[in-house]
């Protein structure tokens, strides 16, 4: 305060009051006989001028001082400086009424405070007293400087008071009000509520979808590394290729199905070279239940692929209610977060708005579209996958995205979709998998096999796909000696002239297994479940017997 006075006016400082929030003081001085409070204010102005105090915070802006000319009011209350004034009309005595002001004599006496935008007064028709007008400045610290220098200021009769004048009530307007916003959401739900769910949407697709994504490539890599990263895995592919058993007890086939891939190795062979094959590759293995379906794909055609994803239409289409059916086939692929539970919340929403605007909200969102969200967010991880292993000094890194792909079979994931068929009459699931299923062979994205037992898989995918052929591998029942290979091998039988014979000790259990085998068929599950029950000592002809 001492640097903002002049030296030569000799002003005593009795008290400063400071204004945190408002960022101002107000100063209670004395003066000399012979000088006025005019005076001191040119004065003082004259000075800040030639030197100027500029606060730390911000060095643009120069500190100002004006003569307060009313009776300023000293509150704590909540009350946030802005860049407009309410300015009320009061009586100064209680002789006579107030006089409103007019929009030349506010003008005359607010504008030296700082730069005005405009003035406002109060409608003609309106009934609030008292009387008053709303003055907005350019800058807030206009309006916080003519508020501390003028309330309470009384105008005379020749600056347009009236006779008995009129005194200043000045308060701080806010350039929207809470309860104008607050009622025109009320009043205008056809606009607010839609406009919400717009939001809650694209809250979601910026927000959530990369998380989705990510956490899809993590799952799929989790596979991988669950695979190739496992040291228990590393000796039991050892143990392998040394053709030894797991501490003497454990083959390296423990469902002993070497002798049913030895007898469809034509079929795994064709499925492998389908997948190096540079054409959309649209796979479907057919066969009945207990056929090795999985196990052929799975374990066989893809062991050396890096990535899988397996989706398993029965889990999905056996859940009751589309939450568990999201829920299922997101935890499939791993999409996450996914709040199931507001669906649920959004539908009653959507119930209400119903009620209020006549048409639904947007806010629930069907199963068809969940499932095209939890699709298209692994295709777009799927793709990010089969790409990761792009370099810039590759022979072929000018080349595209989708050119590579298409380039470079042997890079796209693959997608096994088991059971498919497995409900017709639930077309939202079957529909979904078999478009998705479409887009991505068609942009080469990854390979698509389906693995059904149901002989009507061609009109799904027909509708999918149709102008699209798609390759087909029908799986039957494995041949008697096949059956019978496949039965030793799980009784733990071996020969010395290279071919499977029973053990001494399970030789009079084995009486009549080949005829057992025609009756039974030669279904992988029948026969690893009759190869179970000689195990613990029934005979072939007393089993099939029962």
């Amino acid at each position: 305060m001492q640097r903002a006075l002049p030296k030569p006016l000799d002003l005593e400082i009795k008290e400063v009051i400071t204004r945190y929030k408002e960022g101002g003081a107000f100063v209670k001085y004395a003066r000399k006989p012979g000088i006025n409070d005019e005076e001191i204010q040119n004065a003082v102005k004259e000075h800040l001028a030639k030197a100027p105090i500029r606060p730390w915070f911000n060095p643009l802006q120069r500190a100002d001082a004006d003569l307060v000319r009313g009776r300023p009011w000293i509150e704590d209350l909540y009350r946030v400086p802005s860049a407009s004034l309410k300015v009320e009309f009061l009586p100064s005595t209680s002789e006579g009424p107030p006089t409103e002001l007019t929009q030349e004599a506010l003008y005359t006496l607010f504008r030296p405070y700082g730069k005005l935008l405009d003035i406002h007064p109060q409608p003609s028709d309106s009934k609030l007293e008292p009387r008053y007008a709303t003055l907005r400045f350019d800058r807030p610290r206009f309006a916080v400087m003519a508020r501390n220098c003028l309330h309470g200021y009384i105008v005379s009769e020749e600056e347009g008071g009236g006779k008995a004048g009129t005194k200043f009530k000045i308060n701080y307007e806010r350039k929207i009000k809470l309860s104008l916003i607050k009622d025109w959401i009320y009043n205008h739900p056809r606009i607010v509520i839609p406009a919400l769910a717009a939001l809650v949407a694209a809250i979601t697709v910026i927000i959530f979808d990369p998380i989705r994504t990510f956490f899809i490539k993590m799952k799929i890599k989790a596979t991988l590394h669950a695979e190739e990263n496992s040291f228990l895995q590393w000796i039991r592919r050892q143990a392998s290729k040394a053709n030894i058993t797991y501490f003497g007890q454990r083959k390296t086939d423990p469902r002993g199905l070497t002798a049913i891939w030895e007898d469809r190795q034509k079929d795994i062979t064709q499925l492998e070279a389908w997948l190096t094959e540079t054409a959309e590759t649209f796979i479907v293995v057919h066969g009945p239940r207990g056929s090795g379906k999985r196990e052929l794909v799975l374990d066989q055609a893809l062991k050396d692929r890096k990535y899988k994803v397996v989706i398993d239409c029965k889990q999905i289409q056996d859940a009751r209610g589309d939450t568990a059916k999201i829920s299922r086939a997101a935890a499939q692929v791993g999409y996450r977060p996914i709040f199931s539970w507001m669906n649920s919340i959004s539908s009653f929403i959507d119930l209400a708005a119903q009620g209020m605007i006549g048409t639904k909200a947007g806010f629930s969102e069907t199963l068809d579209a969940q499932l095209s969200k939890i699709w298209q967010n692994t295709a777009v991880a799927m793709k990010r996958v089969a790409l990761e292993g792009r370099h810039k000094d590759d022979k072929d890194a000018s080349m595209g995205d989708d050119e590579y792909l298409e380039a470079h079979p042997e890079k796209r994931p693959v997608v096994v979709i088991d059971n498919f068929v497995y409900d017709s009459e639930d077309s939202v699931v079957l529909d979904k998998l078999t478009e998705w299923a479409a887009g991505l062979t068609t942009s080469n994205i990854a390979h698509v096999i389906f693995l059904t037992t149901d002989s009507s898989f061609a009109k799904p995918l027909s509708k999918a796909l149709p102008n699209q052929v798609y390759r087909t591998v029908s799986l039957g029942d494995c041949s008697p000696e096949v059956g019978r290979r496949f039965v030793l091998s799980h009784l733990d039988t071996e020969g010395s002239d290279g071919k499977d014979q029973p053990k001494p000790k399970r030789q009079e259990n084995l009486a009549g297994l080949d005829d057992c085998i025609k009756i039974l068929g030669g279904r992988v599950t029948d026969l690893e479940f009759m190869a179970h029950r000689i195990e613990v000592g029934e005979t072939p002809q007393g089993w099939s017997y029962i």
